[in-house]
């Protein structure tokens, strides 16, 4: 197929802006795909470290964001190959797992590129160009088959927050023993309810401070209840037994990086629970004894996911009929990008997202 020479892309210059620049449409090299992209997510952590200001992130020497295109979150098609490629070819639906790892170390070799500590790891929209753009150049090592029943924005979602929530309900061991206790109703917190809900989670039921957050996640028919939060966790964990009907929730999830939030899933666990931290930044403030202890309770922290699990999570979601984007409430094109970003870094209810194909007022 015949492709456009040039296409544009969204950079952050750290001033709270977003910006379009024009750019050649790169070509394959070898192991390497062009993928037009169908969806492309706007993260937490692209405002967080990036869009107000260029901050540094673990294992990177100065800031993390080098000035390329933006986004890690990149779902679309595969429209050209370069040599050697034996997995995919033109016309596949693919997610982009976002971190290029050195393929090497034992971290790569696990699938988890994210733990990658080599000077060769590049994380797409971070050190190199990711999936704010009409097409992307990626590695491909990092794909992911996206399945029929799911669509692009469903990829971009399974790329980074529903692959975050999925390896931390994973490693609490969601299932239909117990009820899900979900701390914070962003995106991640959404995809967590969503994902229990599919793991078996007998209940499900979040603790949000935003009343509109609370309010859309209402509307998503995941959760048994949505509760706002006391000022004491203790007393946040009263309602949280009211609304399950038991002493606490065997699994719960902090997808709210507070500290405030990781104490009220720790308070909201039942004896023997498992608590699981997804939730970036802050701090983790807890009394031992009889928070932690006496209630036999297990801490899981875990930083994204890996290869094969994010493979599995999209097989899980199709099988399942859950669509990720029903968390998403917002979406933009491409032109549009400040827009979008305000939005995000602002009140947005739920999930945003940049549709490359679309244009403005389509």
């Amino acid at each position: 197929m015949s492709l456009k020479h040039d296409m544009t892309g969204v950079y952050l210059p750290g001033d709270s802006t977003a910006v379009l620049r024009e750019l050649a449409v790169p070509e394959p090299g070898p192991g390497q795909v062009l993928i037009e992209v169908g969806a492309s997510g706007i993260c937490g952590s692209d405002i967080g470290y990036i869009y107000h200001e260029h901050k540094g992130h673990r294992g990177v020497d100065g800031p993390a964001y080098r000035g390329v295109v933006a986004g890690h979150e990149p779902s679309g098609r595969i429209v050209a190959t370069g040599p050697g490629c034996r997995r995919f070819g033109s016309g596949d639906r693919v997610i982009v797992y976002h971190i290029a790892g050195c393929g090497l170390c034992d971290n790569c070799r696990r699938g988890y590129f994210i733990s990658c500590t080599s000077p060769q790891r590049e994380s797409y929209g971070w050190q190199r160009d990711g999936g704010h753009a009409h097409y992307l150049l990626a590695e491909e090592s990092t794909c992911v088959r996206l399945p029929d029943e799911l669509s692009y924005v469903d990829g971009a979602l399974i790329a980074c927050g529903f692959g975050t929530a999925y390896e931390g309900l994973r490693r609490i061991g969601v299932n239909g023993d117990g009820d899900l206790l979900v701390v914070g109703l962003g995106p991640v917190g959404l995809a967590a309810g969503m994902i229990g809900k599919g793991m078996g989670a007998r209940r499900v039921v979040g603790v949000e401070v935003s009343p509109q957050r609370r309010e859309w996640a209402d509307g998503l028919g995941v959760f048994d209840a949505t509760l706002a939060p006391e000022p004491d966790a203790e007393a946040t964990a009263g309602l949280v037994a009211d609304a399950l009907g038991a002493p606490g929730a065997l699994t719960a999830i902090d997808c709210s990086g507070s500290r405030a939030g990781r104490s009220t899933a720790i308070a909201g666990a039942a004896e023997w629970g498992r608590v699981s931290l997804v939730g970036e930044g802050g701090t983790l403030e807890t009394e031992v004894s009889d928070s932690l202890l006496h209630k036999q309770l297990t801490l899981y922290a875990s930083w994204v996911t890996s290869l094969p699990a994010m493979a599995e999570l999209a097989g899980n979601l199709a099988r399942w009929g859950l669509r990720p984007e029903h968390v998403v409430s917002d979406r933009f094109p491409l032109a549009e990008a400040d827009e979008a970003y305000q939005l995000a870094a602002g009140a947005s209810k739920g999930k945003v997202v940049l549709l490359p194909s679309e244009e403005p007022g389509s």
